[in-house]
């Protein structure tokens, strides 16, 4: 196993639909959509992420979560895309983000994860904490802790729960002066540069 193929064993994404931003600038949360449940637990799959999170505080997301993979894990779905059903196999939701840490911790001995944020802009209030996708596979590999990446949702993750973060990852940027990617394409551009392997690229 190489050292990312390791790094991404203890790596977990979270796609968080609270606390994040509304158009308005107010903390809402946000809605599940089916579409982000699948392609991103295929893209946490493909690169050999330990699971994929779903936060939402909301008891009737939750539950329509819980049918989705249902149908791909233990019902008709499997049959026909068990590929699908391997990826739902590490999905998870969760209620809150403290809650997810906890399950995180327990799945590595007690051991707390650090957390890496996403952003679609790069904001002065933390620069500190900002870093390349080089550089945090140097520091996530130098840590025997468990790593997590968030996603937001909305119009971001809120700049408290960015404080609370122990790095944050440069923003994705394209050669235009448009940004707005959909979560999907972001995580699976993200996740690229974190853990693929670029040994063959000519």
């Amino acid at each position: 196993m190489s050292d990312l193929q390791a790094l991404a064993a203890r790596t977990y994404a979270a796609l968080v639909h609270y606390p994040v931003y509304d158009r308005r600038g107010e903390v809402v949360t946000t809605a599940v959509t089916n579409l982000d449940i699948h392609d991103i637990a295929r893209s946490t799959r493909t690169y050999g992420l330990a699971g994929y999170y779903l936060v939402t505080p909301i008891q009737l997301q939750q539950d329509m979560i819980g049918r989705i993979l249902g149908h791909w894990q233990d019902g008709p779905g499997k049959a026909v895309h068990p590929d699908r059903a391997e990826a739902l196999d590490r999905v998870k939701v969760m209620p809150s983000l403290a809650q997810m840490r906890a399950d995180i911790a327990a799945r590595h001995g007690g051991v707390a994860c650090e957390t890496t944020a996403t952003a679609a802009k790069q904001r002065g209030d933390n620069a500190v904490k900002t870093v390349g996708y080089a550089a945090w596979q140097g520091a996530a590999t130098a840590s025997a802790a468990p790593q997590l990446v968030l996603f937001g949702t909305g119009w971001g993750l809120t700049t408290e729960l960015l404080g609370q973060c122990d790095r944050i990852l440069l923003p994705i940027q394209g050669e235009s002066d448009y940004n707005h990617l959909s979560v999907r394409s972001a995580v699976a551009v993200t996740l690229d540069r974190l853990f693929a392997d670029r040994a063959g690229d000519a």
